[in-house]
């Protein structure tokens, strides 16, 4: 279990989020992703997110499999799949090995200007502290085709209570239930 108070960051954008550290040990970041692919498949959205870009993949269905092999997982839909490096890696050497390997995992938040939630994530970052992916979790806001919702649904935050639970030992907040609406940040 991790702190239960969030880390609070100002983004580049302007945007404030609310950040929760997870470790990084292999066991966790497997179960992170085994989790977040095998039960919340088909309402998230995934890829890396970084400035200048902003890969919102949906799943095709759920995974085919999911494995491990030389540190990295991968996790496989059957006519595509991706690798995401979780553990030890030795077949690179040992310096390459620390750069691939996560080095940073977190469950946040991003705040709008009126103080409540707008979306909800996991991210992980390797070694150089470059993002790996991110997953975009349900939003109350928007459908699983991300069309804007006429009014909040926030039983679209099961996945982020589940993961919240699982991996914070943290029971749902209220504060995640007082937005009104999704808006793009700046």
């Amino acid at each position: 279990m991790t702190t239960t108070e969030p880390t609070v960051i100002e983004t580049p954008g302007g945007g404030t989020q609310h950040v929760w550290p997870l470790p990084v040990d292999e066991a966790t970041l497997l179960d992170l992703v085994t989790t977040v692919f095998t039960d919340h498949w088909q309402h998230i959205h995934f890829g890396p997110i970084i400035e200048g870009a902003a890969w919102e993949v949906g799943a095709p269905g759920a995974p085919t499999a999911i494995t491990m092999n030389d540190g990295y997982a991968t996790v496989d839909f059957g006519a595509w799949h991706f690798h995401l490096c979780v553990g030890e890696h030795t077949a690179s050497g040992p310096e390459l090995g620390r750069i691939r390997r996560c080095s940073r995992a977190e469950l946040y938040r991003s705040i709008g200007s009126d103080g409540a939630p707008v979306s909800w994530g996991a991210r992980l970052f390797n070694g150089r502290d470059e993002q790996m992916m991110t997953v975009l979790l349900p939003n109350p806001f928007l459908t699983d085709r991300q069309d804007i919702l006429d009014a909040p649904d926030f039983t679209r935050l099961a996945a982020w209570d589940a993961l919240r639970d699982r991996f914070l030992g943290l029971s749902p907040d209220p504060l995640d239930r007082t937005g009104k609406g999704f808006r793009h940040s700046s």
